[in-house]
């Protein structure tokens, strides 16, 4: 009997949550799982920028449109490489969210998912930073067991 039916992965496309994603692939191969490979994009591309400038709303829009594009292309990516390594089946999400720990804890959630597979950290820098207080804040919150890779 199957550990794990349905598997999140989450990723923010740095090398480090590619690893995460390659790991998470050979886990759902081995259980004859699910995969769900989810990519959170911040609502409001302001609050990358720390308020330091302020963009036209126009721009705005055109920034949200490119990231969701982008995040798109990252999960679709997940499940291209999943279906080419035989996983039965593979959801490729992109979430809107101000806080992407949460928005992570309720995609497993909506989607049934047994585990949730991350980075220990994700991009250089501040980024790096926030990564690894977005695996905790999933570590911390979450009731979904947490596998986080290295």
């Amino acid at each position: 009997m199957a550990m794990y039916k349905r598997i999140l992965v989450a990723t923010d496309a740095s090398e480090l949550a590619n690893k995460a994603v390659q790991g998470a692939i050979d886990l759902a191969l081995s259980m004859q799982a699910e995969l769900v490979a989810v990519r959170v994009v911040r609502r409001d591309p302001n609050s990358y920028f720390e308020g330091s400038i302020v963009l036209p709303q126009v721009d705005v829009a055109r920034l949200a449109e490119q990231m969701n594009a982008e995040a798109q292309r990252s999960v679709d990516e997940v499940k291209a490489a999943a279906d080419a390594r035989g996983v039965k089946k593979t959801l490729a999400i992109v979430v809107q969210s101000e806080t992407v720990s949460e928005a992570i804890i309720q995609a497993a959630r909506d989607h049934e998912c047994d585990v949730i597979v991350m980075a220990s950290h994700g991009r250089k820098g501040l980024q790096r930073m926030l990564m690894g207080s977005e695996t905790l804040q999933v570590l911390t919150h979450s009731h979904t067991p947490v596998l986080v890779l290295r």
